[in-house]
């Protein structure tokens, strides 16, 4: 694969911007939650019709979509994976094209990926420069619901038989034109983890009466960042946050019951494991000091995001003959953010990249927060890449 062969993809898709850019904006402006993106969905699956792509398959894990597109012959089969879902959160951008919908806003980029993956199947199968088939997998709800996992669950890669799988995302703070590439893991588990504590409620001037949930919530608080701090080796990497604490209605009542709220992320089910079992320890003890009851439900949503080392040596090729050796950072530090698309890369070897998504006004500002936007400028390098993979992947 020649650099000037690479360049030229870049400058192909480049041609494709303003389409893209309107796919792009028209998404954001529209955004729809977990297993909810119906318009989402049909908007792409309209696209790859529209594009040739050989087969559209619609209503996988309720919303998500997979076109097949056929090169030259050849037994090989990949997939390039997509997510479509926003986020529960109201935007605050605004942008012209900002979110239509209240309370709902494309905060993580899902909008820019659908949109380089619709761009890089309109170039394959324009080009079909590629020998085997090629599976665009658009899929819903990545955000906390695990559409990943449900796409495999329905036989995602038995009705798709595809040897290898590829993801990426966005990432703020990295400059337009650099990505990153790593074997082994580039993103945490997700866990979550609810606590209902049950006291005795009574008035505010009467606190002696009472067993006091919010005392309580607020000294389990304190007790669970020391899971971390003194029970997990320092050199095992976790995070446990209490995220919510929802008690209380008025100001002279003491409540009768407090619920926390919280992740834990790590890269290894040891420590899954014992930050399990500590959580639930803590809980029993400080019931018993108390005289409470205290309910913990624990679930294990997302497993390590973890590359395979073929997969990943490729991509970084791929990567640096795009961008250049130097924008192509193959040893990032991994991310204690979570990526359902780790059940995929359970289900197929495969890997995951990062693409900058800049550092100014319009790339700078953090995902999962109201002034993120996408940064429509790279755009076809992110669809450049997928085509290129593609290609590398698949050569004829």
């Amino acid at each position: 694969m020649g650099a000037n062969d690479a360049l030229g993809v870049i400058e192909d898709l480049g041609q494709y911007l303003p389409q893209m850019t309107e796919w792009r904006r028209h998404i954001h402006a529209n955004p729809e939650t977990a297993f909810e993106e119906v318009d989402t969905a049909r908007y792409v699956a309209d696209r790859l019709r529209a594009f040739g792509v050989d087969e559209v398959h619609e209503g996988i894990a309720r919303t998500g979509v997979v076109g097949i597109i056929r090169g030259k012959p050849g037994p090989g089969s990949i997939g390039l994976r997509a997510d479509m879902d926003a986020l529960d959160m109201q935007e605050g951008t605004g942008l012209p094209w900002q979110s239509q919908r209240g309370g709902k806003h494309h905060a993580c980029g899902h909008d820019g990926h659908t949109a380089m993956l619709l761009g890089a199947a309109r170039h394959l199968a324009s080009t079909r420069q590629f020998a085997g088939t090629v599976h665009v997998i658009f899929q819903p709800a990545e955000e906390n619901e695990g559409g990943a996992r449900v796409m495999v669950e329905e036989g995602l890669f038995d009705r798709f038989p595809m040897q290898s799988v590829f993801g990426m995302h966005n990432i703020p703070g990295m400059e337009a034109g650099q990505m990153a590439v790593k074997s082994g893991p580039m993103m945490a588990s997700y866990d979550m983890f609810e606590i209902t504590i049950t006291g005795c409620g009574s008035h505010g001037a009467m606190p002696h009466k009472s067993v006091d949930p919010i005392v309580i919530g607020a000294e389990l608080t304190q007790k669970l960042q020391t899971i971390v701090s003194r029970n997990i080796d320092p050199l095992d990497p976790a995070v446990l946050s209490v995220t919510k604490f929802h008690s209380g209605s008025a100001w002279n009542i003491i409540p009768n019951e407090a619920v926390l709220g919280g992740t834990v992320r790590a890269f290894d089910t040891r420590v899954q494991d014992l930050v399990e079992r500590r959580i639930r320890e803590l809980c029993e003890g400080t019931a018993a000091s108390h005289g409470a009851q205290i309910a913990v439900r624990y679930e294990r949503r997302y497993p390590p995001t973890v590359n395979h080392p073929e997969q990943a040596a490729l991509c970084a090729r791929v990567a640096e003959s795009l961008v250049g050796a130097q924008n192509v950072n193959r040893n990032p530090k991994p991310a204690m953010g979570s990526e359902d698309f780790a059940w995929m890369l359970l289900a197929r070897p495969g890997c995951y990249v990062w693409i900058g998504n800049g550092t100014g006004s319009q790339g700078g500002c953090m995902v999962h927060n109201p002034g993120y936007d996408f940064n429509d400028a790279i755009l076809p390098t992110g669809a450049a890449y997928w085509v290129r993979l593609a290609e590398t992947a698949l050569p004829v």
